[in-house]
């Protein structure tokens, strides 16, 4: 309850600081509500879900200019569970975001807990689904670091269609890694006209060392758009090790109606011979520019003794019944933001 006043205290200390000398603060958020119906290969069962496509989360960002087109910036953000309004991580109010940093023409650097650069072009650069919903086999099927603690990064700005960030996370107290670095990522990014292409590295230290690599590239023509991308991963906990590819497309019916198709295929090198492939389908209507609903297909074939499942950004799949049972399931959800 301290943490909580005490936080409170510091966002209207700031709002106020900020209102004096033209700066900014903005509240914000995000509710993902939905019905997940899922056979793991032991019968259907039916959950409500949050965060299945875009994690639920209420946030405060803010900028303060300090002359020569330069800005203080921050962001605080906390994710939730709206199915019964629980912390997304008990005891720690900005689970997903508490960094300060600086914005300028030159690009910008940020100090604190933050999203990977990895994990920035995961969630909408690399296939049709965004990385989230049970239809991403891109999600389902690789495995990332979403945020960082003690993290330093660097974002460029934008030239001649590239961009790059840069992170490191210096060594945690929990670590026995004892270089004093927990991890470095990188991600480089190309776009011209409707053509993107990207790639992304991360390598962390101490117990749960996870390399991880994507990279992609996407094509917009007229109603279409096309994603391919690949993945691979070592390490992590629990352990992962494995390697594929996701293609995908979506087609616009409308600027508020959408439909996507999308297949995934992973080799697991866990175990011998194991791989798993993954088709989907997926319909997005928007009633309003804040209010959005969605439905999802998934199936899921696990092959000898695979056992992947189908999952969203903040809920955790169920588990097979049985090493290289298949997974299907279908998706209903409303997304809302502030």
């Amino acid at each position: 309850m301290r943490a909580s006043v005490g936080a409170v205290g510091l966002v209207l200390g700031l709002h106020h600081a900020m209102a004096a000398d033209d700066g900014t603060v903005t509240l914000y958020g995000v509710l993902d509500t939905s019905v997940e119906i899922t056979n793991p290969g032991s019968g259907w069962t039916s959950r409500l879900d949050s965060g299945a496509y875009r994690g639920s989360r209420i946030g405060l960002r803010g900028a303060e200019p300090i002359g020569a087109e330069t800005y203080v910036v921050f962001a605080l953000e906390n994710g939730f569970s709206s199915a019964d309004g629980t912390l997304q991580t008990p005891g720690v109010i900005f689970n997903r975001q508490a960094w300060i940093g600086s914005r300028g023409r030159w690009g910008e650097v940020r100090f604190g807990r933050q999203y990977s650069p990895i994990y920035i072009p995961f969630k909408g650069d690399l296939d049709a689904f965004g990385a989230g919903t049970i239809a991403s086999g891109l999600n389902n099927l690789s495995k990332i670091t979403p945020y960082t603690n003690n993290a330093i990064t660097y974002l460029s700005p934008q030239v001649g269609g590239f961009d790059a960030t840069v992170m490191m996370a210096l060594r945690d107290a929990s670590e026995s890694d004892g270089n004093g670095v927990d991890g470095y990522y990188l991600t480089v990014r190309y776009q011209i006209d409707n053509f993107k292409l990207l790639f992304a590295r991360q390598q962390t230290h101490g117990a749960a060392a996870l390399r991880a690599n994507l990279g992609g590239a996407s094509y917009a023509m007229d109603k279409v758009r096309v994603w391919l991308s690949f993945f691979n991963g070592d390490g992590g906990s629990p352990l992962y090790h494995g390697a594929g590819g996701s293609l995908s497309a979506q087609y616009s019916f409308s600027a508020d109606a959408r439909a996507s198709l999308g297949y995934a295929h992973v080799r697991d090198f866990t175990g011998e011979g194991a791989s798993a492939d993954q088709f989907s389908a997926s319909f997005e209507y928007n009633f309003s520019r804040t209010l959005l609903f969605y439905f999802t297909a998934a199936y899921l074939a696990n092959h000898d003794d695979a056992s992947f499942t189908l999952r969203g950004v903040n809920v955790t799949g169920l588990p097979v019944a049985y090493p290289g049972a298949p997974v299907k399931g279908v998706q209903f959800g409303l997304v809302q933001r502030f």
